[in-house]
């Protein structure tokens, strides 16, 4: 089995992940002179910080449910019901820290072996009427793993940690076969005893699944050269209140609509995704990462866009602004950080703004590209930092989850969320969202960076610090979203990979469009005629 089934209430990210990402010393000195004094606290009690009720499953439905997947399969203790209860936002952690929390719990969770048995659980919840959460990785920051009910009596959350299996490899095809309940080093793990990789690795990636991945269309950071999750998927099996569902026949097909991109980004709520064939490619002998330097966000979003038109992107291309790259600069303790700021001043960049590129692949493939976005970037006036930067970078690049436990520790509100536009939105989208938490947040840190760049357009990644507002803590930061949630509205996405969720689900049909709406309905109601699958997400 991939991973250890895990029934202790999750209060953090760094309880499942590598370890904790511990700050510098000068990292609270740093702060409390950027978003002032900070009330340290609020760090995980060592017992559940919150009295649950008891669950509401039935009695015929418990043991329906028992009999499809056992008795031990079927848990219902306070412990295993509280850590698939939500997913992992700032909200989430926050809500479990706190001893008078209040937020939904399922009331059970059950754990199917495979996906007859995850069909089986879907009949006999209909059966009974009750609402399914698919839970994988948990790692949703925008409400999607939410323990909502709607109108049901009674939900639980389906856990896939057990369908954990590569199932086949077509090396002639370069397509694997992969459970849904499989997480991201695992599956690297058991596509490397073939000599292969998906190359899919967002920040996510140390406890996702690849059924999460699929249906939440997530981008990892080397989407310029792998592409995006959705671009690796070339079949999909959901189970189904209406039965099961299989879609992917051959490398493309005219046969109507692409439906497979109905059931890619659903949520949950379309189906439970249990495998997903994917397209990989050979595991690469080469990964070189470099850091560069532009003078300030114009020129460097400038530089990532004659890169992505002139099809010379790197694997990785992430561009942080000015406030991302101090911050960088100022809680990385294994940068020599005053040194930097002399070479660069040295070379007229005095308000840096970081590149990291990075490229993988044969040496000589990696060189041939390396030469061609290194040729462009010194025409841009980039400053070459070197591999230092690059590769400080790579082996931290899962260290933000980890930083932030430890920042919500010191009393800090640290959250992000994300979006995406067309070239020419790029500047004004970055403005106003940056205008919109100022606003509304008031003494604060708003970092940005460009974290996947296309031909057309690039997705910009927000971070914010600010000092946390112990009297409404929750309240502050949901009207900050709100805020830029209002601002992106028509200039880009409402996510670009963080998906609906419950957060973004109001702002979903202005990007649609109330027709759009209306599909997605249709398709559930088809699907999902009594409403069980994730209810309150998506539509």
């Amino acid at each position: 089995m991939n991973a250890l089934i895990d029934h202790r209430l999750r209060r953090s990210w760094t309880e499942e992940a590598a370890g904790a990402a511990p700050l510098p010393a000068r990292a609270a000195r740093w702060l409390d002179q950027r978003i002032g004094p900070v009330v340290p606290g609020g760090a995980p009690a060592d017992e559940m910080p919150v009295k649950i009720p008891s669950p509401k499953l039935a009695k015929p439905a418990e043991e329906a449910l028992a009999k499809v997947v056992g008795a031990e399969n079927v848990l219902v203790d306070d412990p295993a019901r509280l850590a698939r209860a939500t997913g992992l936002s700032y909200l989430d952690l926050l809500r479990r820290r706190s001893p008078s929390a209040d937020f939904p719990v399922p009331d059970a969770v059950v754990l199917p072996a495979d996906p007859d048995e995850v069909q089986a659980v879907l009949d006999a919840c209909v059966q009974h009427d009750v609402g399914v959460v698919p839970f994988g990785g948990g790692t949703s920051v925008v409400g999607g793993v939410a323990a909502l009910r709607g109108e049901k009596t009674s939900v639980i959350a389906l856990d896939l940690v057990r369908l954990d299996a590569l199932v086949s490899v077509d090396a002639e095809s370069r397509i694997a076969v992969l459970q849904a309940g499989v997480r991201g080093p695992e599956a690297e793990r058991l596509l490397a005893g073939h000599g292969l990789t998906l190359g899919h690795v967002p920040q996510s990636f140390e406890r996702a699944t690849i059924g999460g991945f699929a249906a939440t269309r997530s981008a990892g950071q080397a989407s310029s050269g792998y592409g995006r999750f959705e671009d690796m998927v070339t079949g999909v099996r959901l189970a189904t209140p209406r039965g099961p569902w299989k879609l992917g026949v051959a490398p493309a097909s005219a046969a109507g609509p692409d439906l497979r991109q109905l059931a890619i980004g659903s949520e949950g709520t379309l189906g439970v995704i249990t495998e997903v064939a994917l397209r990989v490619r050979p595991a690469p002998p080469v990964r070189r990462y470099e850091g560069y330097a532009l003078p300030g966000w114009a020129a460097g979003a400038e530089a990532v866009r004659d890169l992505a038109q002139h099809h010379a992107l790197a694997d990785v291309t992430r561009l942080s602004d000015v406030d991302e790259t101090e911050v960088s600069l100022a809680l990385n303790a294994g940068l020599k950080t005053a040194a930097l700021r002399r070479y660069l001043a040295a070379r007229g960049v005095r308000r840096p703004c970081f590149l990291i590129v990075g490229w993988e692949g044969t040496a000589h493939d990696v060189a041939l590209r390396r030469r061609e976005t290194a040729r462009r970037l010194k025409a841009s006036g980039a400053v070459r930092v070197g591999k230092a930067l690059g590769e400080s970078w790579r082996h931290g690049r899962f260290a933000g989850p980890r930083q932030r436990d430890t920042l919500l520790d010191m009393g800090v509100c640290v959250e992000t969320l994300e979006t995406a536009a067309y070239w020419s939105n790029v500047d004004e989208l970055r403005d106003d969202v940056r205008a919109a938490l100022t606003a509304s947040l008031g003494r604060s840190i708003v970092m940005c960076h460009i974290s996947h760049a296309y031909e057309t357009g690039a997705s910009l990644y927000f971070t914010v610090l600010t000092a946390r507002d112990e009297t409404d803590p929750v309240g502050q930061w949901q009207r900050a979203k709100a805020a830029a949630c209002e601002a992106i509205a028509g200039l880009g996405t409402i996510s670009h990979h963080h998906a609906v969720g419950v957060d973004h689900a109001p702002y979903l049909s202005a990007e649609i469009g109330s027709l759009g709406v209306e599909v997605l309905r249709a398709a559930k109601s088809t699907v999902d005629p009594t409403g069980i699958l994730n209810p309150g997400k998506l539509v």
